[in-house]
């Protein structure tokens, strides 16, 4: 069972409630057949570190989680050695971003480089893609968060119209190549359409490069049905809503939004950034966090994406909320953010999850390895994130993967009944990770592996990732080059 000193966290305590459920479920399979067994060697399950588990998938979830197989064989199952563990959800993904990766590390002449200078670029690029194109980015990116351990993701997508802002036919059209690179990748799905109504507080018109992005309410609504019927596609797929944040979305709509979609998830960016925090002081004579629960019931459906820039007061009210914190150290160190103050917000029982935002690198325990060192480079000291005697890596990993699964609404991070099958197996053979088990391999994972340390990966219980390759790489980079020719990369 979790100590008592972990499992005083929320986060922890929540996944661990499915330690004393019944053991078994049937979905009623056809034939009373069952789908597919697993013997896993040594996994992480709510009740902490199992050896010899074996599992039964039907209809993609877990429906029955055994321990101590004594290394016999079980019906034909197929045993998977070494180190296992719960797939985790990318909270946050702006999967076209990922086609301009590395290509902003100039800085203009006498000029100051930051986040807003930047997001002229991402625009730039924004105009220029087209639903073909954005598939192959998504494809791709996609692949790259599987192989790295991701097996879910939030996709916080805002270029819906044409390049000149015109509406496609089909207004779920760019949402239709996000839900195709899906099919293709076969990772989790939660679609999040955004709403994008303003350039700034008070109303500001928007400019030029946020025409693909811009919808009223009552256009938002035709997108969001439209997208819906996309999504029903995909099994397991998920739909919720994103209002962009709180300077390009006025405090009506952002209430008429909340009220519409209560219950789904609802993401949004806030305090990201000094400016943004000193315009919305400036407009509303709040702070972000605190004017958005001003205005709306935040609780555990929201993903409070970045929150970098707060103040005491406003961590003890996120962590009260219940909301999730989508925190993307890449990506926050490539702009310049800042560093969020994660060690407060755990310490006041908050919840958090990782994600890969601009994917200019994909990679699950590097974020989870840089949320963790920016803490130590901020504080001058080590191990900032443990909960003992869990070590640092475990916690990390424990509390993104409770986090991620809120976020994106599925119920997964969790080796237990009802949850999702989606597992990740390490690769024990890897130098990082040779001898090492339990927490100790999840240590390693995250800190001392470089990279390819994942060598097996399944979602609801297909197999998309082996000996650390996914199947259809090869295809999606051919992709990719082919968008490469339609598009400059300057």
């Amino acid at each position: 069972m979790l100590d008592a000193a972990s499992a005083d966290h929320p986060s922890l305590r929540e996944a661990a409630a499915g330690v004393n459920m019944p053991r078994h479920i049937s979905l009623g399979s056809e034939g009373g057949e069952v789908a597919m067994r697993l013997i896993l060697e040594e996994a992480l399950t709510p009740a902490g570190w199992r050896r010899e588990v074996v599992v039964t998938i039907e209809g993609g979830v877990f429906t029955a989680v055994d321990g101590h197989a004594g290394g016999a064989d079980v019906g034909g199952a197929e045993r998977v050695r070494g180190v296992v563990v719960p797939g985790v959800g990318n909270l946050h993904s702006h999967a076209f971003q990922r086609g301009f990766a590395g290509l902003t590390e100039r800085r203009g002449e006498g000029a100051a480089d930051h986040f807003w200078t930047w997001r002229e670029a991402m625009y730039r690029f924004a105009e220029a893609i087209g639903p073909e194109d954005l598939a192959a980015i998504a494809t791709l990116a996609q692949i790259e968060m599987l192989e790295s351990g991701f097996t879910g993701v939030a996709e916080f997508h805002y270029v819906h119209h044409r390049p000149d802002g015109g509406a496609y036919d089909d207004p779920a059209e760019m949402s239709a190549a996000i839900v195709a690179a899906a099919e293709a990748s076969g990772i989790g799905l939660t679609l999040l359409p955004v709403f994008y109504a303003h350039g700034g507080f008070g109303g500001r018109p928007t400019g030029e490069g946020q025409r693909r992005f811009v919808n009223d309410l009552d256009g938002f609504e035709r997108l969001f049905e439209a997208a819906s019927r996309v999504v029903a596609r995909l099994d397991g797929g998920r739909i919720g809503i994103a209002p962009h944040s709180l300077r390009a979305v006025s405090a009506e709509e952002l209430t008429e939004l909340a009220v519409r979609h209560r219950g789904r998830p609802i993401h949004i960016h806030i305090a990201e950034q000094t400016g943004e925090v000193e315009d919305c002081l400036a407009a509303t004579g709040r702070r972000p966090v605190d004017r958005l629960m001003d205005l709306v019931e935040v609780d555990r459906h929201w993903c409070l994406v970045h929150a970098t820039h707060v103040e005491a007061a406003e961590v003890a009210r996120m962590a009260a909320s219940g909301a999730v914190v989508g925190l993307c150290p890449i990506t926050e160190a490539d702009l310049g953010d800042g560093i969020f103050p994660a060690v407060d917000h755990l310490a006041a029982g908050g919840w958090f999850g990782v994600g890969s935002d601009s994917n200019v690198l994909i990679s699950l325990p590097q974020e989870l390895r840089l949320l963790e060192q920016s803490q130590r480079l901020r504080d001058r000291a080590r191990n900032r994130l443990a909960l003992p005697p869990r070590s640092t890596g475990r916690t990390l990993f424990d509390v993104a993967a409770a986090g991620g699964a809120r976020a994106l609404g599925d119920g997964g991070g969790r080796i237990a009944i009802g949850a999702p099958a989606d597992l990740v197996a390490l690769d024990v053979d890897h130098p990082a990770l040779i001898g090492l088990s339990g927490d100790a391999a999840l240590d390693a994972w995250i800190f001392a592996a470089a990279d390819r340390a994942v060598r097996d990966v399944w979602v609801r219980g297909r197999r998309v990732v082996s000996d650390g390759r996914h199947p259809a790489r090869e295809a999606a980079v051919a992709a990719w080059r082919a968008v490469q020719a339609r598009i400059a990369r300057a």
